[in-house]
């Protein structure tokens, strides 16, 4: 079974800024253009990165980018069940609980964040990854 990975925001705007990070977030985003592992988002989080890319593309562009990544990329949402266990988490970041915990509730595999605090906060069942160190634990091959 393929690996199911959420892609938080710094992640995705990593990919969509060509920010520092990018080589690494786009080589697991070419992981889930060829199916060797999933990859999951929530309409929060794309939001966020729609502000941002918007500032550096035009709104015709940050369409395009949007389409190309939602054929790769499944949204999933946050239940009204899961936000109240966000809320009363130990992740002192409420956004930050609002994401994990419905990576969490889906059953998620790992969250990949450059968040070094959320890392800290991680559940043992849902393991937070930079996609840096992500590639180099699981290197996902073709």
């Amino acid at each position: 079974m393929a690996s199911k990975l959420f892609l938080d925001a710094n992640i995705l705007l990593d990919i969509t800024l060509q920010r520092q990070g990018f080589v690494q977030a786009s080589a697991i985003l070419a992981a889930g253009i060829n199916g060797t592992i999933k990859l999951y988002t929530t309409p929060a989080v794309l939001h966020v990165v729609a502000y941002y890319t918007k500032r550096h593309y035009s709104e015709e562009q940050t369409k395009q980018i949007f389409s190309a990544l939602l054929n790769d990329v499944t949204i999933i949402d946050c239940y009204h069940e899961t936000a109240l266990l966000a809320i009363h988490s130990g992740i002192n970041d409420l956004e930050d609980a609002l994401q994990y915990y419905t990576a969490l509730t889906h059953r998620l595999h790992a969250f990949i964040s450059s968040d070094k605090k959320l890392k800290k906060m991680a559940l043992p069942v849902l393991p937070v990854y930079t996609a840096e160190e992500w590639l180099v634990t699981f290197e996902p091959k073709d």
